[in-house]
Order: C-alpha cells, then sequence, then structure tokens
C-alpha cells in the first residue's frame, strides 16, 4: 500500500445495525475509505469484483451463501484481506484456520476493533496478503465448508466471549449459573465471577438454549439445572433459590411457566 493512499473498505453484514456500528467505527479512522456496503454473500461477490476493496468485514453467517462460500465463489487468489465477523465464536476459531488476518467476536468493544485494524494495517504495510491467499486457498480446498440449511434451524450458544483488556475470556454457557441486565448490557454470573457483554437480554435470550434456560423475570435469566428451591413469598411475591444460595427473583406471570420448565407440573 502506497504511503498517504487510504485502505478501501467493504462492509458485508446482513444485520443492519451491525453494519452502522462499523460505519461509525472506520469513520473514525483517517486512513480508511469505505467504499460498500451490502447484506448479503451473493451482493459481497459482484461488491469484491466490482469496488476491488483493500479489506472486506466479512459476516460469517448470512442467508443464502455463507462468508466461507463468498471465499470460495470470489476465490482465494483474487480475495481482499478479510476480517470475519461473528456472533457465533466456533465460527470464530474457524476464521483463524481459513487465515483470515483477523476476526471479531459480536459484540465487540473499541478495544478489539483497534486491535483488528492494526493486524491489517501490519498485514498490508508487510505485504502479507498473497501469503494469506496461499493458506487459504490450501485450506479451503482441502476443508468441507458450512453450507446455509434449507430452512431455518436453532442455532443456540455453546460459548460467549467476554472482552476483557485486550483480552478475551472464553465462557462455555454450561458454566453460567445466571445472567442479569444491566442497562444495555448483560451480566454472565459465573460462580463468584460477574461478566459484561454488550448484549440485550431480550437478544441473548433468544440465542440459548430454551431447554436450559429460562428468562423467570424481565432482567433475569436462570440456568434451570443451577435451581435448588422454589420459594413462595406472602403476596404472590416468588424466587428461585439457586444452588448456591443466592436468590432470584420471579416474575409472578412467569411462575407458572417455570414450574413446567422444570417439570413440576402435567
Amino acid at each position: 500500500m502506497d504511503a498517504g493512499k487510504k485502505i478501501k473498505v467493504l462492509i458485508v453484514d446482513d444485520e443492519r445495525a451491525a453494519r452502522q456500528r462499523l460505519e461509525d467505527l472506520l469513520s473514525r479512522e483517517e486512513d480508511l475509505q469505505i467504499v460498500g456496503q451490502v447484506a448479503s454473500g451473493r451482493e459481497a461477490i459482484h461488491a469484491i469484483g466490482s469496488l476491488s476493496p483493500d479489506l472486506v468485514f466479512l459476516d460469517v453467517q448470512m442467508p443464502g451463501l455463507t462468508g466461507t462460500e463468498v471465499v470460495q465463489e470470489v476465490g482465494p487468489e483474487h480475495m481482499p484481506a478479510v476480517i470475519f465477523v461473528t456472533a457465533y465464536d466456533q465460527y470464530a476459531v474457524k476464521a483463524f484456520d481459513l487465515a483470515a488476518i483477523d476476526y471479531l467476536l459480536k459484540p465487540f468493544d473499541d478495544e478489539r476493533f483497534e486491535q483488528a485494524l492494526a493486524r491489517v494495517r501490519q498485514a498490508i504495510s508487510s505485504r502479507e496478503i498473497n501469503e494469506l491467499r496461499g493458506r487459504l486457498a490450501a485450506l479451503l480446498s482441502d476443508t468441507p465448508q458450512p453450507t446455509a440449511p434449507a430452512s431455518p434451524t436453532p442455532r443456540y450458544l455453546e460459548r460467549i466471549g467476554v472482552e476483557m483488556r485486550g483480552q478475551m475470556r472464553i465462557v462455555p454457557v454450561d458454566q453460567i449459573d445466571f445472567i442479569t441486565a444491566n442497562g444495555d448490557y448483560a451480566e454472565l454470573h459465573v460462580g463468584d465471577d460477574a461478566l459484561l457483554i454488550r448484549e440485550q437480554m431480550q437478544a441473548l435470550a433468544k440465542r440459548l438454549d430454551p431447554g436450559q434456560f429460562y428468562r423467570i423475570h424481565r432482567s433475569t435469566i436462570v440456568r434451570l439445572d443451577r435451581i435448588d428451591t422454589l420459594l413462595y413469598g406472602q403476596g404472590g411475591d416468588y424466587a428461585v433459590r439457586l444452588k448456591d444460595g443466592k436468590r432470584l427473583k420471579v416474575s409472578r406471570n412467569r411462575r407458572e411457566a417455570l414450574e413446567q420448565r422444570l417439570g413440576l407440573t402435567l
């Protein structure tokens, strides 16, 4: 990349909010220029060919074509630098296996974004892109690629990435005792630890296995096998006591459904 020449960036994500988030962050960088935004894999293939970006932020899971299928169709030898973006950490691990420069695990913070950009700048300035293309071509030829399902199927989180000052802690969901709301964030309670992630409760509840987790209150999700006792108070107040002794409030209108989830009613 010539000195003073801006890095041309293409954003590919089927979620409008995710595209806006990347646009906001990229607009702060003087050496970057957004040349396009698209919402599908098929559009991405066309945009890569017509816009010739230097860098693509590529969502992994999209309707139609996945991010790795986009790479396959374009051809590794023609791909610009790639940063994979995903909400599912199992795909993030594959991103490194596919020789992407980096990946961003949603929800990511500003510091993690800057780390990814630093790797891009280093790769472009040291001309590592051709080497990455070669590794990508070899891996794609040997590795079966995930295909989009013909009809939507539930995908539940197995692990959640928690950004912590320049590093990421991977938390298996089966270690989570309960989750509480904290404004626009959620707190994962793992033993004595409270780990903050940028995720709203409603969205998080949809991504957790309903056979393992239940939202007992608008601000609380609990892992069902952590519940030890149901507590019935006076005046219709309800709560649960977990196996470690913690008490969590249960909304009145969720008590019956909770009992059903626990197999206590017919």
